[in-house]
């Protein structure tokens, strides 16, 4: 029997349903796709701590209400919060999402999110550090943050630099959206299945009375089908992927590209360039230097360095494309950002540096990850 209980203090921003074992937390701001405030995040920690500390929980579901499972983080109010002159407010907010990524990434129970719809930005930060991620045929999965003067966060450097070749970096720098069956392709997603089953699946996952991964994995199995890719697929470039991104700097990237569209007429370079052009020159730096440390750094390591970046990006000392980005796309809604620098030439290697180091503020300090004990094998090999 399903019990379903929500707490007023997030006005109801996420729901829980207690059924045996299970636990399923429900993302419920469906107009907002599922945007993460700053109560959500709160109310999730609340609730995979008490969850953790309860023997008689054995696994959590995470899902969405409506056509998104998460659009992100609401960066809106984010960027409203630092305009009103405190940087410190929007640093609380990427503080409590990143913790909250970390407990996922070293949980000790099994997490499956149900991925049918939108999955952008911090909502691939709440389920891709989980055990395990079910896509869908409507699942629409992207990193866009270079479009909004960002960077990929929320753990990204981390689980971006362990996709096959150079797709992270391709992913992460253009922002490019994948369905769910390049999800699966990719690793993003574990399991991919058909949106009819979901309701099947979720109701066998219901009667789990046990962390077994193998048990878990069998019966989304059962639900689970191969789809194929699209024909026009990113995931058939990596050939040129791997050739292209691989490369040292953004510039070389671009030009390695450029290089490739003189030898072949091929739609998806020029747009794999545009998207590059388009965006923000400071953020694909920061990006992609972010990206190449992550390859060598545990979960732990890549969220401490993240928050140093966003916390640069949010005093806006260097560049505030990350405001001009939010305005642009999120607010006036012209996608017609004005850059600044607005040329790769004219960022210095030293400006990149000062986004990767502590801020300069006796106020101010490190991110701060919880302690956690009793973790599986799975979670102790991301640190």
């Amino acid at each position: 029997m399903a019990h379903t209980s929500s707490n007023n203090g997030g006005t109801d921003q996420v729901l829980v349903e207690e059924t045996g074992s299970v636990r399923t937390f429900i993302l419920n701001r469906p107009k907002q796709l599922n945007a993460l405030s700053s109560q959500m995040i709160s109310r999730l920690l609340e609730l995979f701590h008490a969850s953790e500390g309860d023997s008689n929980v054995k696994m959590i579901i995470l899902k969405g209400n409506g056509r998104a499972f998460c659009a992100g983080g609401d960066v809106t109010a984010v960027v409203h919060n630092v305009r009103q002159g405190n940087w410190k407010l929007g640093a609380d907010y990427f503080r409590e999402e990143f913790t909250l990524n970390y407990v996922m990434a070293t949980y000790s129970k099994p997490q499956v999110s149900i991925l049918n719809g939108i999955v952008m930005g911090g909502g691939l930060g709440a389920s891709v550090h989980g055990r395990f991620r079910v896509a869908t045929e409507k699942s629409v999965s992207a990193m866009p943050e270079t479009a909004l003067g960002l960077f990929p966060d929320v753990g990204a450097s981390y689980f971006y630099s362990r996709l096959p070749g150079f797709f992270g970096e391709y992913a992460g720098l253009t922002g490019a959206r994948l369905d769910g069956a390049e999800m699966l392709a990719c690793g993003l997603a574990t399991h991919f299945v058909p949106s009819e089953r979901l309701p099947l699946l979720e109701e066998a996952l219901a009667k789990v009375d046990t962390s077994d991964l193998d048990v878990i994995s069998a019966i989304i199995s059962g639900y689970s089908s191969m789809p194929k890719l699209k024909a026009e697929s990113p995931y058939h470039k990596m050939k040129i992927i791997n050739r292209c991104f691989s490369r040292r700097t953004i510039e070389e990237i671009i030009s390695s590209l450029e290089n490739e569209a003189l030898n072949k007429k091929d739609d998806w370079i020029s747009s794999t360039i545009q998207s590059l052009k388009k965006a923000s020159p400071t953020s694909l730096k920061i990006s992609l230097r972010s990206i190449r440390e992550g390859r060598l750094q545990g979960v732990g390591s890549c969220l401490i360095r993240e928050y140093r970046m966003v916390c640069n990006v949010l005093r806006g000392e260097f560049s505030k494309d990350f405001f001009e980005g939010c305005r642009a796309i999120l607010i006036d809604k012209d996608r017609n950002p004005k850059w600044e620098p607005s040329r790769l030439e004219l960022i210095r290697d030293d400006d990149i540096e000062r986004y990767f180091s502590k801020i300069d503020d006796e106020d101010w300090e490190d991110l701060k990850l919880p302690p956690r004990s009793n973790l599986p094998p799975y979670a102790i090999a991301k640190l």
